[in-house]
This record gives C-alpha cells, sequence and structure tokens, in this order.
C-alpha cells in the first residue's frame, strides 16, 4: 500500500531550520526571499541575520546598533542607502583605516591629529563636475571615511631622509587633488593623490587610459630627460588601482614592514632573508628606492640602504670590537662587477659592545634597473689590536619598480624602426610589430615583473 503524500506547506515548516539556512545567504538574497511569502517576509528580517550582514560589510558593532536606537535590519538599511555603492570596497577600506589608526595611534600619535573627516557625497559629486572626470569607487569609498589629511609634515604616506635630501608624502583631500588635477599634454586626466613640499614629488591615479596609462593605476612621473618633446614623461608604477595601491601600503606599515623613525613612517623594505650573523655580530639591510632622484633616460636608478650592526647582549666583554673598514662587491643586472673598499662606515668607526646597537643609513646610483650588493666589515678586538676578523654582510637585491615609457617615445621608436632580414617568427614570416600579444607591454621594464619586485617594495 501506497504512503499517504501529504502536502508540505511554507508556513508550516520550523522556524529554526528556515532560520539556519537564510543564515548562508547575501543581503540580495535576502531581500529576494522577502518577496515570495508573508512567511519568509518575516523571517528575512530576524534581527540576528542583518546583525552578520551589517558585521560583514558596514564592520558595525553592537555598542554602534545600541547608539543608533534602531533595529540590525534598519542599520543596515541607513547604511546602504548612504554607502550602497560602495559596498564591495568598504569593508576591507575601512579595516585598513581602523588598522593604521590604531597602529599610529600607539607610534606616531601627532599623526591622527592630521586625518580629515570623510567628504560626502554631494561634495565628491562636485568634484567631478569640477575635474570633469569620474573618480574611481574605492577612492570614494576610502575619501567617505576619511578626506586624506591636512598639508603638515610628517605625510602619512611615507618618509624618507638622507643627509641632504628630505621626502614627506602627505596624502591630500580630494579639494587640492582637484586643484592639482592635471590636463597639459602627456599628463592628462591624472589625479594626484600626494604631495611633498620639499620635494615637489606626487604620485597620480590616472583617471582615463590616456597617453600609455592603464584606467586607475598609479604611478610616479618621471620626465625624460633625453627628450625635447616636454610631453615625454616616464612612469614608475605603484600600483594598478586605489584600493591595492592603500591597502598594500597599509599592510607594510601595520605588519612593521616600514620601520618608524622618528616619529615618521620610513619607506624602506627589509627582506627576512637579508640578514648574517658572524659570531656575536648580527647584520640586516634594508633598501628603498626613490623615484624623485631616478630617471629612465637616461638610466639613472638611486637607492638608498639601511644597515643594522647588532652585537648579541649575551656577548662576553672580551669580544668588544670595532669597525676599521668595509668592502663592497657590486653585481648588476647585465652582468658586470665592481669592487669598492673604504675606512669606516659613513666616516664612522663604531665600537661595539655586548647588546649596542649602530645603524646608518648610505645610498648609491645605477645604470641598470636592478642589482645586488653583499660584502664584509673588517673589524679589531677592543682588547688585541692584533685580532682581525670579517663580519658578513649579506647580499640584498634593489629593483627599482616597473616603468613605463610615454606613448610620444614609443611612437617614435616604431615609427623610425626599420625591419631586418632576422626579424622574423619560426614560420619564416616577417614581424611587423602590429597585431601582436605585446602591445599592452611594450614600454614596460619586463625584469621588475619576472618575480624580483611586488608591489611592497614601492
Amino acid at each position: 500500500m501506497a504512503a499517504a503524500f501529504t502536502e508540505l506547506r511554507m508556513d508550516q515548516l520550523p522556524t529554526d531550520p528556515l532560520l539556519h539556512i537564510l543564515s548562508y545567504l547575501d543581503f540580495r538574497d535576502l531581500m529576494h526571499c522577502s518577496f515570495v511569502s508573508r512567511r519568509l517576509n518575516e523571517l528575512s528580517k530576524h534581527n540576528p541575520l542583518w546583525k552578520s550582514q551589517c558585521c560583514k560589510h558596514w564592520l558595525l558593532t553592537d555598542d554602534d546598533r545600541l547608539q543608533s536606537g534602531v533595529s540590525w535590519f534598519c542599520l543596515f538599511k541607513q547604511y546602504y542607502t548612504d554607502l550602497g555603492r560602495y559596498i564591495q570596497y568598504y569593508a576591507v577600506l575601512k579595516r585598513a583605516w581602523e588598522q593604521l589608526k590604531s597602529f599610529l595611534q600607539q607610534r606616531c600619535p601627532r599623526m591622527i591629529a592630521s586625518l580629515k573627516e570623510g567628504t560626502t557625497e554631494v561634495e565628491l559629486n562636485d568634484i567631478e563636475a569640477q575635474i570633469g572626470c569620474k573618480l574611481p569607487d574605492d577612492y570614494r569609498c576610502s575619501y567617505r571615511i576619511h578626506n586624506g589629511q591636512k598639508l603638515v609634515i610628517p605625510g602619512l604616506m611615507g618618509s624618507m631622509s638622507l643627509s641632504n635630501h628630505y621626502r614627506s608624502e602627505v596624502l591630500l583631500d580630494v579639494e587640492t587633488a582637484a586643484g592639482g588635477f592635471q590636463q597639459r599634454k602627456g599628463m592628462r586626466r591624472c589625479l594626484p593623490l600626494t604631495f611633498c613640499f620639499h620635494t615637489g614629488l606626487s604620485q597620480y591615479m590616472a583617471l582615463e587610459p590616456a597617453e600609455g596609462r592603464q584606467m586607475f593605476e598609479s604611478f610616479y612621473p618621471c620626465p625624460d630627460q633625453t627628450a625635447q618633446d616636454p610631453s615625454a614623461i616616464d612612469m614608475f608604477i605603484t600600483g594598478s588601482c586605489f584600493l591595492e595601491w592603500f591597502t598594500t601600503y597599509v599592510h607594510n606599515v601595520v605588519t612593521g614592514e616600514y620601520p618608524i623613525i622618528r616619529d615618521q613612517i620610513f619607506r624602506y623594505v627589509h627582506d627576512k632573508s637579508c640578514v648574517a650573523t658572524t659570531g656575536d655580530i648580527t647584520v640586516s639591510v634594508s633598501t628603498s628606492f626613490l623615484p624623485e632622484l631616478s630617471s629612465v633616460h637616461p638610466p639613472h636608478f638611486f637607492f638608498t640602504y639601511r644597515i643594522r650592526i647588532e652585537m648579541s647582549s649575551s656577548a662576553s666583554p672580551e669580544a668588544a670590537c670595532q669597525l676599521d673598514s668595509r668592502y663592497w662587491k657590486i653585481t648588476t643586472s647585465d652582468g658586470n662587477v665592481e669592487e669598492v673598499q673604504g675606512p669606516g662606515v659613513v666616516g664612522e668607526f663604531p665600537v661595539m659592545t655586548p647588546g649596542k646597537v649602530h645603524e646608518y643609513a648610505s645610498c648609491t646610483t645605477f645604470s641598470t634597473s636592478s642589482e645586488y650588493m653583499e660584502g664584509h666589515y673588517t673589524f679589531h678586538r677592543l682588547a688585541s689590536k692584533e685580532e682581525v676578523f670579517h663580519v658578513a654582510i649579506p647580499r640584498f637585491h634593489m629593483v627599482c619598480p616597473p616603468f613605463r615609457e610615454p606613448v610620444v617615445r614609443t611612437q617614435k621608436a616604431l615609427a623610425s624602426y626599420t625591419p631586418r632580414f632576422d626579424d622574423h617568427d619560426d614560420d619564416g614570416e616577417y614581424c611587423d610589430g602590429d597585431g601582436d600579444d605585446f602591445d599592452d607591454l611594450r614600454g614596460i621594464n619586463m625584469a621588475a615583473l619576472e618575480g624580483a619586485w611586488c608591489p611592497r617594495h614601492i
């Protein structure tokens, strides 16, 4: 005898299993469910469901909800009405800002006071009308949270200091950035992101794919010093979009990748493999590329490196020693090797005792876009000057970020190109440079993209 079949209606299903199923849905699906039936309409407004949505998308807490005086569902609607267009970016950028502020509060508290409150949708729309370009949503979202910083020193986006050179980049508020919006040839449709008072250096974001730039990528402009055309501007690429550019920087700051020196964020990068220990002495190296002192044409790449020499606190007092000289072996990407040696380090002859740390910074320039250095220091024991020994300096690489040549240069290069008899492919067909798969890569420094560089090095 066949079992009796009973039709199961939605309003007869138990509540708890239904709520459990609904908890796996995103806010869009919950809203769709509310239109299916009266029962699902009631369940889809269940407060705990929207608490999880508020925590996920807006990073709201119980205190935020209590302060608002409304339900989680109504609170979500309020935020979505105001910030809904940024929902795919908001949580990531809000978390980055909160992590950065928490870190700065402990390490660089005076920077907190320089941050400006978020701007409004109306103000952002007015800026778009003023410059005649649309701002990307990730940029708009970040500026709804904080409208950059006041024009003060030190700048939020990192500093660098050498004996006769100082750079500190301020994160521009959107009004100041709009005032520096570029329409001149070579920099058309480019919005400044940062500014340095001392060097005049700015990072820019391309708001349109003009003059060989990709839309929304960030870069340091670098005028071509060998070209007579002022619009020939090379670019050191620093990010593919605002979200990547900003969150990568924040990650490097809050994880300690960038050191804090004199209440400023210094953009030195430390590779954990750049450490060498000889006896009781450890040497570690951090490096940084300086775009404002570099150029692609002519090839001139400027790097600074910071070296930390530390004697173990467990070393015996008899291990005390003094640095006498340094030796460097420098290898460029084209295979050239140069050896340099001289007394002391930057004019000093540090004495190392148990627990002591000595740090110094120096700089170097190269005509190739990547190279590495290694070497050793020569020390003598204070107790016996006859006891001389070497302390290894680990190999450290210096690689400039990817750069792109201006369209005006690549077009001239193509126009002056003369085919040779060996310009053919494997099938014997001659290659005229048109219709290949590499048009977007022409003018790019590919060495920097082949595993030797990543965004954190900028």
